[in-house]
């Protein structure tokens, strides 16, 4: 037994409850306290419990990890395996429903592709070596390394994976760099200066209408099983109005009352225009568009976007006759190289009209910083390129991003790691960064791993809660919060050997919080009890009334003219693949395309009257280049894009990856260009200028339920046309 005598803001810190101010005023905690080595092992359902019965399903409550949103699930497990998930209906963030992407996560639990032992790169190629081997070759690097020298790049992280995180960080001197593609830190910097806050609570149940400038909220935006049920309630009597606004089609402009093609890049001058047209009807205009909104008259925004001068007044009619409304940003509309200003432009509208306080309200304040979640971003991408060419790391940990994969030809980052002497990736599967590293350590799915999780978008207080559903596939994995806990004992074992595994230190930070969590009386192992089954922890979030600041000046300048590179390329988001991270999952590549129908390969969306200029039909197979280099990908042609952009979905084209997702489409993110936005220096995903042109070649783009219905002659079911059905009535 290891006793360690620690102050009670020593003990807080190091369970991730620190410095969470007046929240733990209250706590009844010792002045000091003794932690005991943690003897609980970790029972397998395997094991029988007495409420289990062979052959019938028992289900357990934990959380999602395929994307950051943090939804509640229940598993159902049968004899010791999970066999289905389904979302949790006590969650407040997906209130029982659950994506595609969730549906698919026993696919990524049980994908033959997983890793299942380390793996060294010896003279060029990987071989499997023991754990033991493993963790101490970890330890002899980064001892090696000096202060500073070593980093991490991951995904988002949260909870107490991401309390231990900042103390390994703490503990090495090191540099943690946090990598999303698909993310909204342009719209937070904007909410940061206009609200005081990144994460206000939008609330599109209470909005009348709805004016969405390219957010897809039952797509891949925010928390979209959130937004789609909150969208469900949206929609009831008396039924709200959505209008999207986009260059390429989402599935939230598929379902919108009224869909407008935009000219990619000028959306802020649209917010403009909206803004001039409501100021000229009586609505007083923040300071800061006061002096600028003259410029913007509908006739003038109608030629820079193309949207015509009669919609810019009905839309502002709209705004004005359904209050409260809520007018969103998208990553559209957040991806060019005035992403800032742009989304500034939009979000001012809500303040105009008065949603600011009621459809936007105070996200309040989260009471445990250290389980907050850190977002990833692009700019920490580009940062870690520039780091890497400068040979500034001697050691770099990778889990749960894919750079290699989501970063553009043109940061040359996968030639960039070859100046960092020893590179690990923590992952499942044989992806393009692991492919670049010295050392392979498998990590437990999320099905089979202890965690906290607390995500960025809180719709109301909670940290989910995640438990493993059945035991490690292959014995001997850890989790990310095992191998953090392994990492810090290597630095601090008198502070961190108290526990021999991340489940006891997780258990002992729970039954730690402060007692008003619990009802009266309640034992420490009740209260774990009810949160396991429960799979979340409801957190007081304290907040007040929503503050508007002033916002410095908003200009916007016009795109530049086309030149040699006439379109704008769409990398568009799909719920589905996300960012790429789901192209290995069967599920995933089978289901349709929510717009295009198309499965398991990859398509670039095209007007008809831009395809008839280049002289193209569905399936040609055309060249889109930028300054960066080219993709070939088949034409798919629909009037969903507008005629000066080229749509192409991310998540295909890897080049690793396993046997699902290897060789199969396109990525787009290979031929961006590296231009940012100016104020918050993130990758403008949507700022990239590219010519397409046929390559002569043709394939059939195979889309479930194609277009063909006939019936060759087999009369297999009975058809009757509207005229026809109209001459029979009466």
């Amino acid at each position: 037994m290891i006793n360690l005598k620690l102050k009670r803001r020593e003990f807080l810190q190091l369970m991730g409850w620190g410095t969470a101010g007046a929240t733990l005023a209250g706590c009844d905690l010792p002045t000091t306290v003794t932690l005991e080595e943690g003897k609980e092992e970790v029972v397998a359902y395997l094991s029988p419990e007495e409420y289990a019965i062979p052959g019938v399903g028992v289900w357990y409550a934990s959380t999602c990890m395929q994307c950051a949103a943090g939804c509640g699930i229940h598993g159902k497990v049968r004899e010791g395996r999970v066999l289905k998930l389904e979302g949790n209906p006590g969650s407040s963030i997906n209130r029982g429903k659950l994506c595609q992407m969730g549906q698919a996560g026993v696919q990524n639990h049980y994908n033959p592709d997983r890793y299942s032992t380390p793996r060294l790169r010896r003279d060029g190629a990987l071989v499997d070596i023991s754990w033991d081997e493993a963790w101490k070759l970890i330890a002899e690097k980064t001892g090696a390394a000096g202060a500073g020298r070593v980093a991490w790049l991951t995904g988002t992280l949260s909870g107490h994976q991401a309390a231990l995180m900042a103390a390994h960080i703490e503990a090495v001197q090191g540099k943690h760099y946090g990598h999303e593609v698909i993310n909204s830190a342009v719209w937070e910097a904007v909410n940061r200066d206009l609200f005081g806050e990144a994460m206000p609570r939008l609330h599109l149940a209470k909005a009348k209408l709805a004016l969405s400038f390219g957010a897809d909220f039952l797509g891949a935006w925010l928390s979209p099983v959130h937004f789609s049920t909150e969208y469900a309630e949206f929609r009831k009597a008396p039924r709200g109005i959505l209008v999207q606004v986009e260059p390429a089609m989402s599935l939230t402009g598929a379902n919108a009352d009224l869909w407008l093609a935009i000219r990619p890049g000028t959306e802020g001058a649209l917010a403009l225009g909206l803004a001039y047209v409501l100021a000229q009807n009586g609505v007083t205009a923040p300071a800061v568009l006061q002096g600028v909104i003259s410029d913007y008259a509908p006739s003038k925004v109608a030629g820079i976007t193309g949207v015509s001068e009669a919609r810019i007044m009905q839309l502002a009619d709209l705004l004005q006759k359904h209050a409260p409304s809520l007018v969103l940003p998208g990553h559209s509309a957040q991806g060019q190289t005035q992403g800032y200003e742009t989304t500034a432009a939009i979000m001012l509208l809500n303040v105009m009209l008065g949603n600011a306080g009621q459809t936007i309200t105070s996200g309040g304040e989260f009471p445990f910083p250290q389980l907050a979640a850190k977002s990833g971003n692009t700019r920490d991408l580009i940062a870690f390129a520039e780091a890497a060419h400068n040979r500034a790391h001697d050691v770099v940990f990778f889990y749960g991003a894919n750079p290699v994969f989501t970063a553009p030809a043109a940061l040359n980052l996968a030639d960039r790691l070859k100046n960092i002497p020893f590179k690990v990736a923590f992952t499942q599967f044989p992806d393009e960064t692991a492919a670049a590293c010295d050392l392979i350590m498998p990590v437990a799915s999320y099905l089979e791993d202890w965690g906290t999780h607390a995500p960025a978008y809180q719709p109301d207080g909670v940290i989910g809660l995640q438990q493993p559903l059945m035991e490690t596939l292959y014995p001997g994995t850890p989790g990310l919060g095992d191998a953090l806990l392994a990492l810090l004992k290597t630095h601090n074992a008198a502070k961190y050997g108290a526990w021999n595994n991340y489940y006891g230190y997780l258990k002992q930070a729970v039954t730690s919080l402060p007692a008003q969590y619990r009802t009266a009386g309640q034992t420490d192992e009740a209260f774990w009890q009810s949160v396991l089954q429960k799979g979340q922890l409801k957190v007081e979030v304290k907040g007040g009334a929503l503050q508007v600041k002033p916002l410095s000046g908003i200009s916007l300048s016009a795109p530049a003219a086309g030149g040699e590179y006439p379109l704008t390329l769409i990398p568009s988001p799909r719920l589905s693949f996300w960012d790429g991270r789901h192209a290995n999952l069967p599920w995933i590549q089978e289901a349709p395309d929510q717009i295009t129908k198309v499965v398991w390969d990859s398509w670039a969306e095209i007007h008809p009257s831009t395809a008839a200029q280049l002289g193209v039909e569905e399936g040609d197979v055309l060249e889109i280049a930028s300054e960066q280099g080219a993709i070939k990908v088949k034409a798919f042609i629909h009037k969903g894009v507008h005629p000066d952009a080229i749509a192409v979905p991310m998540g295909q084209g890897h080049d690793d990856y396993g046997r699902y997702a290897k060789n199969r489409g396109a990525n787009p993110l290979r031929i961006l260009n590296p231009v940012t936005d100016a104020r918050t220096g993130e990758l403008a995903l949507y700022g990239t200028r590219v010519k397409a042109a046929p390559t002569g070649e043709r394939q059939m783009l195979v889309k479930a339920g194609r277009d063909n219905i006939s019936q060759r002659g087999r009369k297999l079911a009975g058809t009757i046309s509207a005229e026809q059905f109209r001459r029979t009535e009466g």
